[in-house]
Parts: structure tokens; sequence; C-alpha cells
């Protein structure tokens, strides 16, 4: 906030306070939201975009442009238009649970698979899409579909901000139960935890923490998993109530301090998006190469 500050000190500091702000939201979404995905399917490389929910964000950006115009939802306002993208990303997750936790019992390898499934469609779809637009209008959707921390309004970093907060207050009061779902279905069972009902919870919650950060900054697809087998490295522990803070400052110092690297070491010549995704995509490789070798 502070570093190189001179000249109208009022509207860098709001300027910078906006970016920050955005950064500590999409840092709790992201990280958090990865953990409690990993807990409930007992599985450290998985992350929630393989749920195929930046991919439907993408369709909808695409599809915006293509059907209707470049400032799509326009007559909803900047506030409406960052709540529908969200609740389509969560209807989405909501009919998705609905149709295939709704039956006999929790079955996440076939929730995983379908969801992989959709996500490839919805990524053919957007391509298809995107060879039928126009240069114009493919450069202006080339700016929605990478993430960025520069463009959030303050009216949506404050709605934002109010849905993570609720998210957090029911999370860390999860935090015991999460210890216990962690320990597998059938444990937890036995331990007298309704498994259905709170894996169910448990992934609503992350697709709403997943919808709001995608509508937020744009999608981020490999940062809850750096930042969650750092913190998963660095604690040493697999209790909730030292995760779950542990995630959020790991994804904070990932994201303020990469962004602080690019600015005053290396005079922006990347984009922390990009940095973030090459090293996620390289330690999700790492992860697949080494269990398979186990």
């Amino acid at each position: 906030m502070t570093i190189g500050l001179k000249g109208n000190v009022h509207y860098i500091l709001v300027h910078r306070g906006l970016i920050l702000a955005t950064m500590l939201l999409v840092a709790f979404a992201s990280g958090v939201a990865t953990l409690l995905f990993q807990t409930v399917t007992n599985n450290r490389i998985l992350t929630p975009s393989i749920m195929g929910l930046e991919a439907l964000f993408i369709l909808i950006q695409t599809a915006l442009i293509f059907f209707v115009d470049a400032d799509g939802f326009r007559m909803l306002g900047i506030v409406g238009k960052f709540l529908c993208e969200a609740l389509l990303l969560l209807l989405f997750s909501v009919a998705l649970y609905r149709w295939l936790l709704g039956g006999l019992g929790v079955n996440l390898h076939r929730v995983l698979l379908t969801g992989l499934i959709f996500g490839t469609l919805f990524r053919s779809l957007s391509t298809l899409l995107q060879r039928l637009l126009s240069p114009g209008e493919f450069a202006i959707l080339q700016g929605r579909m990478f993430a960025t921390f520069t463009r959030a309004a303050p009216e949506i970093v404050a709605v934002a901000a109010l849905i993570v907060a609720g998210v957090a207050i029911l999370v860390w009061r999860m935090r015991h139960e999460l210890d216990v779902l962690a320990l597998g279905r059938h444990a937890a069972i036995n331990l007298g935890v309704a498994y259905q009902q709170k894996v169910i919870a448990i992934l609503l919650l992350v697709s709403l923490l997943v919808a709001v950060s995608t509508a937020l900054v744009g999608p981020l697809t490999f940062l809850g998993l750096l930042v969650a087998n750092l913190a998963w490295q660095i604690l040493g522990s697999h209790r909730h109530q030292y995760l779950l803070p542990g995630v959020f400052l790991t994804a904070v110092i990932t994201l303020v301090g990469g962004q602080l690297v690019l600015e005053r070491m290396l005079n922006m010549a990347g984009t922390l998006s990009v940095v973030i995704e090459f090293t996620g995509g390289a330690l999700f490789l790492y992860l697949l190469i080494k269990k398979a070798a186990l």
C-alpha cells in the first residue's frame, strides 16, 4: 500500500486498496474452496475447476458477446451482472449435485466424472462460438477470459465481501466436522456425522466460493491447488482450525507478494494470473507423476 507512494496519495491508496481487497477475497475463496473440495474427495490433486464451473463462466462470457453484445447484461448494471454470473454458476452446481447426489447416496467419483464431461462440453461450445466472433468481439472476450485483479468495481467488491464473510463464518463453525470428514466416508459415518448432508452442503459452499471468485476476477484454475498444497507442506497438520487460516494466508502471500515482485522488481514483465497458472499447472503435473510413481 505504501511502497513508492507519491503524487496523488488519496487516489493511489484508494486504487491499491481496491486491488488489495480483491486479492484478499480471491485468496480466501480460491484457497478455502480447494481445501474443502480436497477434504470431501480425500484427494490433494483435485480442484473445484474439475466441476466445469470456470469453463461455464467462459461459455457465459462468450455467449453474451455472441448473442447480445459486448456489454451483455448492461441493463442490470455492474452489480447485477456480477450477481447473475455468480447465480448461473451456482445454479449449475445445484442442478448437478441434486441430479447426481439426490439418489441413494453420495458417489463423488460420478460427480467428478460428470463435472469433467460438462467442462469439456462447455469448452467445446465456447470454442465454436469464438470462431464465429468478429476480431473486435474476440479481442474483448480475451480480456474477460483471463483473470485480472484491477477491473473489479467497488460495488462488486463490497457484495463479494459480504458473501465471502458469510461463507467464512459457516466454514469456521464446521472446522471440527471437516476433520472427521477427512477420515473418509465410513469413518465419518461411524463417528456420527451425517455424511451425505454435510458433503452436499460443503460442495455447495465450494461452488459459491468458486462462483464469486470467478465472477469477480475471472478463471483461476490452479491457484487453489498451489496454495492448498503449500499450506499442507508448511503446516504439516490435518486439523482444519490450522489449515483454513493457513491456506488463506498462503494465498494472500502468493497473490500480494507476486504482484509486488512483478510491479517493483520485474517492471510488470508478466501477468500475475499467467505466472500462477503456469506454476500451479507445473505442480499439478508433478503431483500426478509422483502419485503414478507410487
